[in-house]
């Protein structure tokens, strides 16, 4: 995914540059990395808010990124989306009855039907029914997140892309969110792209973590792996970064500080996007951009670094 760039002789913002990764059914693969990474870009990408400039998105081995209106309505009802900030993702004149119906009304579903199984899914992410006819701004940051999700549910799909579904709610709240998110997985074989930056959630609720740095995917693996043995720098410096709960352990490990800030998006750095600011850069990282590669034979796990794992 390219945007222009501002003004006539501005060079393009690469937000995506060259993305592969796949979500089986019934999986959840974390998105991670720092902000601007283009994390956000690919999910919705992904779920056709946005157009990808090239590339192919796959869903259940059918092209899905040149279908126009009308071929991509029946897919959609398989590729929902919950957004970071709950209320501004919510119209606010809307009632919660509105706001939940509103998918089956567009997919041809009856007033009374959309209601009525808008009363559902109510009660099946913790809401009151009773308060369906409420509007947005009645409700909490966790209660309106709630909504969102249960909008998302409405037309049964098999892929949730979720946007930093927890980021903007309290910790507590947060919380109740993640145990929502995997008890409704369970019960409705769910499939989940949950992107994040804070990588403690990402290891609670993902089978697989995807970690993005300049709008490429650095590492991808199974999230034992990726948290017991980091094989990209960066990977490992944002390990380095989460706190642990035990003070003794804290203070004893030791941070990897990163050099200086990211690149632009604009104007990325030859070879490795990551070189300015890895310490063990050589040669070959100014000039080669490694691509992904496997970690080790019989490990499911790839890195694009020239010095995979090396201390």
């Amino acid at each position: 995914m390219h945007f222009p760039g501002r003004g006539n002789r501005s060079a393009p913002v690469r937000a995506v540059d060259g993305v592969s990764f796949d979500v089986a059914a019934g999986e959840t693969l974390g998105l991670v990395g720092e902000s601007g990474c283009g994390k956000s870009t690919t999910g919705r990408m992904i779920v056709r808010l946005l157009e990808p400039t090239s590339g192919t998105i796959a869903y259940e081995g059918r092209d899905i990124s040149r279908l126009n209106r009308r071929e991509l309505r029946p897919v959609r009802k398989d590729l929902q989306m919950v957004f970071q900030d709950p209320h501004s993702s919510l119209n606010p004149r809307q009632t919660v009855a509105r706001v939940i119906a509103d998918p089956l009304l567009a997919h041809g579903s009856s007033e009374s039907a959309a209601r009525a199984r808008a009363v559902e899914l109510m009660d099946l992410v913790g809401l009151i029914p009773e308060h369906i006819d409420r509007y947005p701004h009645e409700f909490s940051g966790g209660q309106a997140q709630r909504i969102g999700i249960a909008r998302a549910l409405a037309l049964d799909p098999k892929l949730v892309v979720a946007d930093e579904p927890v980021s903007a709610l309290d910790v507590s709240v947060q919380a109740q969110i993640v145990n929502l998110m995997e008890r409704l997985q369970k019960e409705l074989g769910l499939a989940y792209l949950f992107i994040a930056h804070d990588l403690s959630v990402v290891k609670r609720v993902c089978d697989r973590v995807a970690v993005m740095y300049l709008g490429r995917v650095v590492e991808i693996g199974a999230k034992e792996r990726v948290y017991a043995a980091p094989a990209h720098p960066y990977t490992q410096a944002l390990l380095s970064a989460v706190p642990l709960p035990d003070p003794a352990a804290e203070r004893a490990r030791e941070r990897i500080t990163l050099l200086g800030d990211p690149p632009s998006p604009a104007s990325p750095p030859p070879g490795c996007a990551f070189h300015p600011r890895c310490a063990r850069a050589a040669a070959i990282c100014r000039v080669e951009a490694p691509i992904l590669r496997g970690v080790a034979r019989g490990e499911e796990r790839e890195v694009a670094c020239h010095f995979p794992g090396a201390g």
